[in-house]
């Protein structure tokens, strides 16, 4: 049963993906809907009861514009269903996460990537493909092998050295950095305090701030409570000079109800909060934080966030340690 379970899922993938963007594009065509309402009304696949009934694809694919494309993993491959942020420049393509699962037979994540653009199939092998990450966690990396080795493709690895490298960071946590994608210019920022390298991207194209497990609808925990008060600072800064259609993260775990939660665990969400959050977010979370003289848990409508206890720091401290 779980191989016909995976047949059906790397089959999905890979035959739905141009068939889901062609209606989901003549569908916003006939409703005249703009991309960022799609967006935030967007309902995406979100699991099963009994996975082993599930037919979605390993990975579903939303197509924002041309150039811009977000994926979601099967909560039926990992409960995580992390999301995935792929943008299209004119010389380099970035792919931001690799998702949660390796086995490319279960998840055809690289696969996946080069079959968004089949009518400039030709030009996208040319271009360079840069492979990032939102922190180092397994959830966002698992994906990883599935791209190195390929051609004209670079994965740049989630530790500190090679973040700092890569972007020429010379005062970790502070600066920004770039990455010219060609005719696309991102901004790169670093927001420690979930996890020690995580970093948050600004793509002024979609206007979206790519904010990984930093922000996102769910229960996050948060490793150094200090360093991620003063992330949140930096992001709101960002807000004021940029602006900001969505900020999108890599998970949803709320539910549509304000200040509720999905246990961690959980792998059918029918009733999951929207995707994205906004700027208003980000400050209502900032002004909670500049009050708060402890780590404790606060609860917003959109998000919850939660200092790590003892045992889930050495966790996290062991798993850096060893990608390092």
């Amino acid at each position: 049963m779980k191989q016909l379970l995976i047949a059906s899922l790397l089959l999905g993938s890979i035959f739905s993906v141009n068939a889901d963007i062609e209606a989901a594009t003549a569908d916003m065509s006939k409703k005249t809907v703009s991309p960022t309402t799609a967006l935030r009304v967007k309902k995406w696949i979100h699991g099963s009861i009994d996975c082993e009934t599930n037919e979605d694809p390993a990975i579903e694919v939303f197509q924002y514009d041309q150039s811009s494309y977000i994926l979601r993993q099967n909560k039926c491959l990992s409960f995580e269903a992390p999301f995935i942020y792929v943008l299209l420049g004119d010389e380099k393509v970035l792919v931001l996460d690799t998702g949660a699962t390796k086995n490319a037979l279960e998840f055809p994540l690289y696969e996946t990537v080069a079959s968004l653009f089949p009518a400039q199939r030709g030009r996208f092998i040319e271009k360079e493909m840069l492979v990032v990450h939102s922190h180092s966690h397994s959830d966002h990396r698992a994906g990883d092998s599935q791209f190195e080795g390929k051609p004209n493709v670079t994965v740049v690895e989630p530790n500190y050295t090679a973040i700092t490298q890569f972007f020429a960071f010379s005062d970790w946590p502070n600066g920004e950095a770039i990455i010219e994608l060609g005719g696309r210019r991102l901004t790169i920022v670093p927001t420690p305090g979930h996890q020690e390298e995580a970093i948050s991207i600004y793509d002024p194209h979609t206007e979206w701030l790519l904010t990984g497990d930093t922000l996102y609808p769910g229960y996050i925990y948060v490793k150094n409570w200090d360093e991620y008060k003063k992330s949140i600072a930096r992001l709101v800064f960002l807000s004021k000079e940029h602006s900001i259609s969505a900020v999108l993260g890599a998970h949803i775990e709320m539910t549509d109800n304000a200040g509720e939660h999905y246990p961690i665990g959980t792998i059918f969400q029918p009733n999951e909060a929207a995707l994205t959050l906004t700027p208003a977010d980000l400050v209502a979370l900032n002004s909670a934080l500049e009050k708060s003289d402890k780590a404790d848990e606060i609860v917003l409508d959109e998000l919850i966030i939660v200092p790590m206890n003892a045992f889930q720091k050495a966790i996290s401290n062991v798993a850096r340690w060893i990608i390092q």
